[in-house]
């Protein structure tokens, strides 16, 4: 029995069998379904696209491709093998996170360690690729490497007979560590005047109390608090 399995195990990098490279493919298929799976379990962004998630995995499992086609005897055709691979991905879409990319080489680096890799030592992409998601889930739910302080982008409107430095001034000094007026616009005819100010909360807890205090300081018009992750709170 184990001689007959032997057969189709074989060690020898430079004649992949049939059995072989299918079993090559379906393992590197479900290691980069993993590799989106992380993605999307770990994205923290608001354009989720799950055309990007089914990409991570088409990439990656056509890489394990290429390299079983071109791997050969020496180093020469599986490093051209893996130029190739990485020459053409080509994106026509800009990417929103710096992670997105990241991930595009997660899922290539699987593909390769998969195509180039025996049988015999497939557990290594499989290691790794486990060593890669842990760091990947710690740093996404440990929320390591955060700033100190939540960073927001505040939007009033005011009427023209309200004296916004005065009013603003005492809210500013209880719930703010730093403010600074980024612009100031006029609006509805004239009638209002539209401020953006950058911000950073001192406590970040109290939001809705300071965005109480926003609204009756500035007349009960619209107050918009947008922090740098992308989530509004408006009133």
């Amino acid at each position: 029995m184990l001689a007959f399995l032997d057969s189709f195990f074989t060690d020898n990098p430079s004649a992949p069998s049939a059995i072989e490279i299918i079993i090559a493919v379906s393992v590197s298929l479900v290691l980069n379904l993993l590799v989106a799976l992380l993605y999307k379990s770990t994205y923290r962004g608001k354009s989720y696209s799950q055309d990007y998630a089914h990409t991570l995995v088409i990439i990656g499992t056509v890489v394990t491709i290429i390299i079983l086609i071109v791997r050969g005897e020496g180093g020469g055709q599986i490093a051209f093998g893996m130029f190739a691979a990485f020459s053409i991905i080509r994106f026509r879409r800009n990417m929103n996170q710096a992670r997105d990319l990241a991930f595009i080489f997660v899922s290539m680096a699987t593909g390769l360690s998969v195509g180039a890799l025996p049988l015999s030592q497939l557990w290594l992409a499989v290691v790794l690729l486990a060593i890669v998601g842990l760091a990947v889930v710690l740093l996404a739910k440990g929320d390591l490497f955060a700033p100190t302080r939540v960073s927001h982008n505040l939007r009033v409107r005011v009427t023209n007979d309200i004296n916004y430095d005065e009013v603003f001034a005492p809210i500013f000094a209880q719930y703010t560590e730093d403010v600074s007026l980024r612009s100031v616009e006029s609006s509805q005819a004239g009638m209002m005047t539209e401020l953006r100010y950058g911000v950073t909360l001192s406590d970040s807890r109290k939001i809705a109390e300071f965005m109480e205090k926003m609204q009756v300081a500035c007349g009960n018009n619209r107050v918009l608090l947008t922090t740098l992750r992308g989530n509004d709170l408006g009133v």
